[in-house]
């Protein structure tokens, strides 16, 4: 009965005008018959906690399975037509220049052929799933059906697993098609309910710092507050200017909505934001082709507040809109909502997103769904902006005290399509300078800083050259008698807590130790764009961050205020405050700063990573500019649109022997040798993996954009 009611919904789906009208960009890649004995496996689709050791036994067959997407292979020919298209969408030189596509138009233009979708959605059906929605794009496909239904047509079993004591499911081995329909497979993006991880971290009281109070305490904590972000990011001008957001909307991507509405009306009139009276806030769950439902509350809630606030801090006229839908049986419910908006009538001009989860683990087809989003978005003028991390060079290790997969990167921010954004601290703690940079007392907004402040890292690891220096004396972090085995309070700085960065390395391809840039892993091929100016690696793969913003969660006593009536809200004493860090704060900040800079140019501007690229290559050249050196702190020039960041490095603490350098002692660093001391990664002249190009001048910036 499933099946034929499964069959008797294509048929509906094939007769509609929408699906019949589908115009074949292309030649269909699907030119043999289906033979089900001729099959292909799709590699990179199996996470590495499907193992024996984690094993519980098989689900029931009759496990509902919904909402799982096939993603969709274009030809090779179509593809290099796309990149040429985006290419020429950012050369003001090109008749292509900004003139973006609908959705519809992507989808007819670089869409996988009609009778290829139909051949794909036929061949489920027979399989007894339920085929929900084909998007606009033409490369996904919506489809529902039970654990049997996937073992019989995917030749893969999905099992119970117990992990750490939770419970999950997954598929246990690389699911297999016919080889007939290789050509315009993807692969599942996924068969399991591992979710990504938010990119924020709470803040942290370190036993050395004798007590520390957020605004106006006794402590020597200075927590940033909105004021507190204008003044050092030279926010002010602009708004004096009438740049505030009047007109624009940033959408933050969510799987959650927020506890109470109200926090970010609480946030805006105790931080002084509530005069910007065209500020708005919204939640919206994004309807279309992929089922979308209201997730509700959940553990998640706090990065999704958070993320709305400190977008309107940045773009305070702005309208911040939290788009999210339920995560289904398998699949991340924030994918779900930004597939849906790029898809429809009116994709979103700014997207932020705070989660992550390296790319050895999230998979080939995952990592191909995410860089397949936001190409689709970028080819229609989104600007996409995502947390690089907050673990370091160790993306696979994210909320673990060391690293031990080696050097890794989020799936979520390696694609060319976004901006990834890292994390910074400021180091007046370490050069002992607090009183030239904050003052004694609060403005009624409880603003407090001076002036641009010079930048190190956020680094909250004993393998930080800084923190070790400034506790021991000597910045030796590894070896027996290293800080991070031996130093003063060490232990307070056992963990991978850090801005992060570093080379793509698993987009595609299979990892062949679990978690580990290995096997057949291959990184994103290098932009264009991400070249011109001194730091720039020769290595041929898309690296990260682009840019980066103030991140830090309090090992330098520096930490940013939010306001979330699920945890200490914003009344009462401020020591009870809810402060946090992470590159969940510094990417829609960014992305805020590009609702000022759409506003100033009256349009949509697509990826502003050959921009950002463009600039730095003015401002540094291949000597750097000693005048935009962070260090320079105050005195740094006045005209200077990036701020190289040459201090420090995020190295974080590892054990094990994946790019971890142990000559002695239970903990070593992470290194790009294991026999010699190269940590993963230091700053440098121009850009480098722990800051990117630096962080910004904001007027400056929005002056500066072509």
């Amino acid at each position: 009965m499933h099946r034929k009611l499964s069959l008797c919904l294509f048929a509906t789906l094939a007769s509609t005008s929408a699906f019949a009208s589908l115009a074949q960009a292309s030649a269909p890649q699907i030119t043999a018959v289906v033979n089900e004995s001729q099959r292909v496996t799709l590699p990179g689709n199996t996470r590495s906690e499907a193992n024996a050791q984690n094993d519980r036994g098989l689900v029931s067959d009759r496990l509902a399975l919904e909402h799982l997407q096939l993603l969709l292979h274009r030809p090779d020919a179509q593809e290099k037509a796309l990149d040429g298209l985006i290419n020429d969408m950012h050369n003001r030189n090109s008749s292509s220049y900004h003139k973006w596509l609908t959705a519809g138009e992507f989808g007819q233009r670089f869409g996988v052929a009609a009778h290829d979708v139909t051949t794909i959605t036929a061949w489920l059906a027979s399989h007894g799933f339920q085929v929900n929605g084909v998007a606009p794009s033409r490369m996904v496909i919506d489809f529902s059906g039970t654990a049997g239904e996937v073992r019989e047509a995917f030749h893969t079993e999905i099992h119970k697993l117990n992990v750490g004591g939770v419970e999950h499911i997954a598929n246990m081995s690389d699911p297999q098609i016919p080889a007939a329909l290789a050509p315009a497979v993807k692969g599942i993006v996924s068969l399991h309910d591992f979710r990504p991880h938010t990119n924020y971290k709470p803040h942290a009281n370190y036993t050395f710092s004798g007590g520390c109070y957020p605004i106006g305490g006794s402590g020597n904590c200075y927590a940033l507050v909105p004021a507190d972000l204008a003044t050092i990011y030279n926010f002010n001008p602009a708004f004096t200017a009438g740049y505030t957001g009047t007109g624009e909307t940033v959408v933050v991507i969510e799987d959650t909505n927020v506890y109470n509405a109200a926090d970010w009306t609480t946030f805006r009139t105790t931080f002084g934001l509530s005069g910007y009276t065209s500020g708005s806030f919204t939640q919206v769950h994004p309807t279309g082709s992929l089922t979308c439902t209201n997730p509700g509350t959940n553990s998640a809630e706090g990065e999704a507040i958070l993320d709305a606030e400190w977008a309107s801090a940045a773009a305070p006229n702005a309208a911040i809109e939290l788009a999210s839908c339920k995560d289904t049986s398998t699949n991340f419910g924030g994918l779900i909502a930004l597939e849906n908006l790029v898809n429809s009538s009116s994709p979103p001009p700014i997207v932020s997103i705070s989660y992550g989860e390296c790319e050895a683990e999230n998979g080939a087809t995952a990592n191909a769904a995410y860089n397949s989003t936001y190409q689709q978005a970028t080819a229609e003028g989104s600007s996409v902006f995502v947390s690089s991390g907050d673990e370091g060079a160790a993306s696979c290790d994210a909320d673990e005290a060391n690293a031990t997969h080696g050097i890794g990167v989020s799936g979520f921010a390696s694609s060319q399509y976004d901006v990834a954004v890292g994390g910074t601290d400021f180091s007046d703690a370490y050069s002992k300078t607090q009183t030239t940079y904050w003052n004694t007392s609060d403005t009624t907004v409880y603003g407090s800083a001076k002036s641009y402040i010079p930048e190190i890292p956020w680094n909250d690891s004993c393998g930080s050259v800084l923190i070790a220096t400034y506790y021991s004396g000597s910045g030796t972090t590894y070896g027996s008698k290293g800080y991070c085995n031996s130093g003063t309070d060490h232990k307070d700085f056992i963990t991978t807590a850090s801005g992060s960065g570093g080379p793509s390395g698993c987009a595609t391809g299979k990892a062949s130790t679990s978690g580990v840039v290995s096997g057949t892993c291959a990184g994103w091929p290098k932009p264009s764009w991400q070249t011109g100016f001194i730091g720039i690696q020769s290595d041929g793969v898309r690296d990260i961050p682009d840019v980066s913003l103030f991140a830090a969660n309090g090992a330098w006593s520096h930490y940013y205020v939010f306001c979330d009536s699920d945890g200490g809200g914003c009344s009462g004493a401020p020591s009870n405050w809810d402060g946090a860090g992470g590159t969940s704060f510094s990417s829609p900040i960014l992305a805020g700063v590009q609702a000022l800079i759409d506003q100033k140019m009256g349009a949509k501007q697509g990826n502003p990573n050959p921009t950002y690229y463009a600039l730095a290559t003015t401002e540094y050249g291949s000597q750097g500019s000693a005048t935009c050196n962070s260090t320079n702190g105050a005195n740094v020039g006045t005209s200077c649109v990036l701020y190289d960041v040459t201090q420090g490095d995020m190295d974080v603490n590892c054990t094990g022997t994946h790019s971890c350098y142990k000559p002695s002692g239970t903990y070593g660093v992470l290194s790009t040798s294991t026999t010699a001391y190269k940590p993963a990664y230091g700053t440098a002249t121009g850009w480098d993996f722990a800051t990117g190009v630096g962080t910004v001048n904001v007027a400056n910036l929005i002056n500066a954009w072509p």
